[in-house]
């Protein structure tokens, strides 16, 4: 399971679906949320929830593409309950939240962190600044 953002798809988001499509059988992509994206990021989306929805499935890199869970972006874990957690390398995550959410629903799904692809160019706050 991947989760994001994913707002203009580039390659870096490419390459991070592509690492994680390897660590197993079946890859479900969670794309965030309009409403959870302002809340946490404190800035509004590029392209809205559906839109993003639609790249990565167009991709075609995932076996399926979910938006996430309004209230609760735990739920979605415990929904499709993962073997696999891959985050980003810069993906802004909770760790001791995340495993205490994984205890709590008895999952033991391996968190794993990938590997940045050309950050220097594929970042999405330095792409976002190009984008007009």
């Amino acid at each position: 399971m991947a989760f994001g953002t994913f707002d203009v798809y580039h390659k870096g988001h490419e390459n991070y679906l592509k690492q994680a499509k390897k660590l197993g059988e079946y890859l479900v992509v969670v794309v965030a949320r309009d409403k959870n994206v302002l809340r946490i990021k404190k800035q509004d989306t590029r392209n809205k929830e559906r839109k993003r929805l639609k790249e990565i499935k167009l991709s075609g890199l995932a076996d399926a593409v979910v938006l996430g869970n309004l209230k609760d972006r735990y739920k979605i874990i415990e929904k499709y309950r993962p073997d696999v957690i891959a985050l980003g390398y810069d993906q802004e995550v909770d760790l001791v939240e995340l495993k205490d959410k994984l205890k709590k629903i008895n999952l033991n799904a391996k968190i794993v962190r990938l590997k940045s692809f050309k950050p220097e160019i594929y970042k999405s706050s330095l792409i976002m600044k190009h984008v007009t």
